[in-house]
């Protein structure tokens, strides 16, 4: 997913074009994704962010959408008819992610899952807690179910084909924390990438 308007990164690059260690944040999550088990990958882009889909023209196959928000464009990019569930959702804001990390998030999807025909939908989260310790930004808490628990979603999905059944998945993992979305993110995307 990398046709946001970003708007509150204040910054003069599209948002998936923003630099981390001189790095645009799509090729690092498309970097991640080549190194995971996933077999497909698309770039979801927009009229938002012409240059993003410019720059990922002949790299990756893309999905052109409306631009109408993350709901809406994932929603038509889903409706492609070679798109078929269950769907691996990635934002193109998490730097830090690595193959490792969407790997282990399928495999808990599958363990989840049994086998079993019906083929629910699974958002990874973390604690908002995390994000509060590593100093970025939490634009979104939801409550968990189980305890009071403010969790934050990471951008993470998988998108299955019965809509009735949504799973959490909770992961203490900071590359799935570390979402750019404000100047001070790409500041602490920065200082991790350096500490790594």
């Amino acid at each position: 997913m990398c046709g946001g308007r970003g708007t509150r990164l204040e910054s003069s690059h599209e948002k998936p074009l923003q630099p981390i260690a001189s790095e645009a944040m799509v090729d690092r999550v498309r970097r991640a994704l080549a190194a995971s088990r996933v077999e497909t990958t698309y770039a979801v882009v927009s009229p938002n962010a012409p240059e993003t889909r410019a720059h990922l023209e002949g790299v990756l196959p893309t999905v052109e959408t409306p631009g109408e928000g993350y709901v809406t464009d994932l929603g038509v990019a889903l409706e492609r008819q070679e798109v078929e569930p269950p769907v691996l959702t990635v934002a193109a804001d998490l730097p830090l992610l690595e193959g490792e990390v969407i790997d282990r998030v399928l495999e808990e999807y599958e363990r989840r899952m049994g086998g079993r025909g019906d083929r629910g939908s699974l958002t990874v989260c973390v604690p908002a807690a995390l994000k509060r310790r590593l100093g970025v930004s939490c634009e979104t808490v939801l409550e968990s179910e189980s305890d009071d628990t403010e969790l934050a979603p990471t951008g993470v999905n998988v998108v299955g084909s019965d809509p009735q059944r949504q799973m959490t998945y909770l992961s203490d993992d900071p590359r799935l924390a570390i979402n750019v979305n404000r100047p001070i993110d790409v500041d602490r995307a920065e200082e991790r990438y350096r500490c790594e």
